[in-house]
């Protein structure tokens, strides 16, 4: 073997195994954003499970806010199937978006149950209810925490695949689409300033 052979077979193994490194790296970060998201269903999934409880609890003092109910119900129901059918792909921008669409309506469903049970004292005081509603509260903030790292690991991996030089191999290595944010409808309430009044 030649010198200039030589030089060339190392600088095809150097290519090739910067090629294998930039493979190996997307694995790893699609990995990670994927496993936020399974982190993120199993806290969705608990408050899924808590709210039955909740409007079981709520039930028997609200004989008469009935809608209300079953709009929580419907609301939950109807969020449990876009998490299933997201958890099925965590990547996918549609399947994302119809989630926090769903948790939208879930967030809204819950909020005219808690302005119903503002009008309940009686409720309000119940051991039972005070105990669910702690419950979902804890649960609430896992769901952010969850949601936090499920985004900071897509934004992970969406930054390093659109960076060069992965970005000319990303679609090769069958990273095409770019994994989606999980923004729920409360983002922008979040991010505004809050307003003082005295």
């Amino acid at each position: 073997m030649t010198l200039s052979t030589i030089v060339i077979l190392v600088i095809l193994i150097s290519v090739l195994l910067y090629v294998v490194s930039i493979y190996n790296q997307l694995v790893t970060l699609k990995n990670r954003f994927e496993n936020a998201f399974a982190q993120i269903e199993v806290q969705l999934k608990r408050r899924y499970d808590l709210i039955p409880n909740l409007v079981e609890t709520a039930k028997g003092y609200l004989k008469h806010e009935r809608e209300t109910l079953e709009a929580v119900i419907s609301a939950r129901n109807q969020a449990l199937s876009s998490l299933q059918a997201a958890a099925k792909n965590p990547g996918d921008a549609a399947a994302v978006a119809g989630l926090a669409n769903a948790e939208g309506a879930l967030a809204s469903a819950l909020g005219k149950l808690s302005v119903v049970v503002e009008a309940y004292p009686e409720l309000k005081a119940s051991s039972s209810m005070a105990q669910v509603s702690e419950e979902l509260i804890s649960t609430e903030n896992k769901v952010a925490f969850a949601r936090q790292a499920f985004n900071d690991a897509v934004t992970n991996y969406n930054s390093y695949k659109q960076s060069f030089p992965p970005v000319l191999l990303a679609s090769t290595f069958g990273h095409a689409k770019d994994a989606s944010l999980l923004e729920f409808a409360d983002s922008a309430a979040i991010q505004a300033a809050p307003q003082v009044k005295f």
